[in-house]
């Protein structure tokens, strides 16, 4: 069998690879200032935030540094005493974890945006198939492929492609083949290499890489609803984290992550506080 570049530790049916093998971001941001504003951001928001953030408009708000990763381990960090002072979560259940612990302001909360779960192939697969055709997907993986998605059991990103999997009865049949990466990008990564014939990530992911292809789209109703909450992380509250909260939830911010591949949540929910009313 081949294996992607970094070999798994076990035969297990999961197979969780190095962070730092794979050379993406972690919760370690670079070099920052102590009068920065530090957003801890999930990895699929990367390509869209940093457009954000490169504008006039969150330039005049303030200095901002980013620190990108999954979000399980962003809101982890977080209750290590990350200097973060804004957080946006891939899913609710990260969010609501600090929330739990009174580690964010309440009142600062929002839906921000929301996203797609997408099954790709490297731009130059012939495969075509709908996910729903569960002997197709196996075959599309032949008898050495591996499925990557980001790891099942922590990651948002993962999580939902295990939810879509198992609603379809295919969670079963491409288990042991799974290759769980550290984060969405990561999961990326192995498709845009071809180190695995497919990947599951989300919609905006698949739009930000020209080196792979979506072959079909999941539908919502197989999976929970793909929600990015934001809000201010309690202990390194200031007038300029609100600031750039409020560039992050102006319409120039959503019309941009919409270009980007993100999508308005299935609830529309209210995606401004009150406090950028």
């Amino acid at each position: 069998m081949r294996w992607p570049s970094i070999l798994p530790a076990s035969d297990r049916a999961v197979r969780t690879l190095a962070v730092i093998a794979l050379g993406i971001s972690t919760a370690c941001p670079g070099v920052t200032r102590a009068d920065d504003v530090l957003v801890f951001a999930a990895a699929s928001l990367k390509p869209a935030l940093d457009d954000i953030l490169a504008t006039p408009e969150a330039k005049a708000a303030g200095r901002v540094a980013t620190s990108y990763a999954a979000s399980s381990q962003l809101a982890r960090q977080i209750e290590h005493g990350a200097p973060a002072a804004l957080f946006i979560s891939a899913d609710i259940e990260w969010m609501d974890h600090l929330d739990r612990r009174e580690l964010i302001d309440r009142e600062s909360r929002s839906d921000l945006i929301g996203n797609t779960l997408v099954l790709v192939a490297p731009s130059n697969s012939t495969l075509a198939f709908k996910i729903a055709n569960t002997a197709a997907f196996v075959t599309a993986l032949g008898d050495e492929g591996l499925l990557a998605i980001a790891e099942p059991n922590s990651v948002p990103a993962g999580k939902y492609a295990k939810a879509a999997l198992a609603s379809l009865g295919l969670w079963s049949a491409v288990e042991h083949r799974v290759v769980a990466a550290v984060n969405v990008r990561a999961a990326l990564g192995f498709v845009v290499r071809q180190e695995v014939p497919l990947g599951i990530v989300y919609g905006s992911d698949a739009v930000s890489e020209p080196a792979v292809r979506v072959v079909d789209a999941f539908q919502d109703e197989t999976h929970p609803a793909i929600v990015y909450p934001v809000a201010i992380v309690r202990a390194n509250d200031s007038p300029m984290a609100r600031r750039v909260l409020c560039v992050l939830q102006s319409d120039a911010a959503r019309e941009s992550l919409l270009r980007h591949g993100f999508s308005v949540p299935v609830a529309s929910p209210q995606r401004r506080t009150g406090l950028c009313s």
